[in-house]
């Protein structure tokens, strides 16, 4: 039987981090965080866990993008309640404002993108795993994490100019057409 609080305080933090992260929002990411650590019981009584960080985190991201996708089905977005509890130098206002809106607009591309490449993505730009760390967690190779990456990266750039160049000052929301011919794929 594992040792839960050991787990809890070597990987919770980065796990409630991860999901923060994604959906800019205390209660949504603590209720990621919980649905994580449940969804972690029900496989370590299926199955041995050898990294609980990296099934944490991936039962996380799993959970933060489908949140992600039903908050821009249901069309409601979000705003990051709390920023001021985050630590490190305070910003001016005009960067909590740009910070927001592009939160805002990673947030809704991430729920465009299939679910592997934004896990992929996820992980390696937000959290920094290396590609071999990614592989062995996903039960892939290291190339196929190389292409899911670029394919991600390569559709979250032709999102980006196709929302910056629709209305100017708007914050465009990538999950919404602003005339733009991307449309999310399905995974395959």
């Amino acid at each position: 039987m594992p040792d839960w609080q050991e787990i809890i305080d070597r990987d919770g933090k980065s796990v409630w981090r991860t999901a923060y992260r994604l959906l800019g929002n205390r209660a949504d990411a603590d209720e990621c965080f919980q649905e994580a650590f449940l969804a972690a019981l029900e496989v370590s009584r299926r199955e041995e866990v050898r990294n609980w960080r990296a099934l944490l985190q991936r039962l996380a991201t799993a959970r933060a993008v489908d949140r992600l996708r039903s908050r821009y089905r249901q069309g409601s977005q979000q705003r990051p309640e709390d920023w001021d509890a985050l630590p490190g130098p305070a910003p001016t206002a005009s960067q909590i404002v740009e910070d927001s809106e592009l939160s805002d607009w990673l947030s809704g591309a991430l729920a465009c993108l299939p679910p592997r490449q934004a896990e992929v993505f996820c992980l390696h730009c937000l959290e920094d795993w290396s590609y071999r760390e990614i592989a062995q967690h996903l039960a892939i190779t290291v190339d196929s994490v190389g292409v899911l990456l670029h394919r991600a990266r390569k559709q979250l750039r032709e999102l980006f100019d196709a929302s910056s160049k629709s209305l100017s000052g708007a914050a465009g929301n990538p999950a919404v057409s602003h005339g733009s011919s991307i449309s999310r794929q399905e995974p395959p």
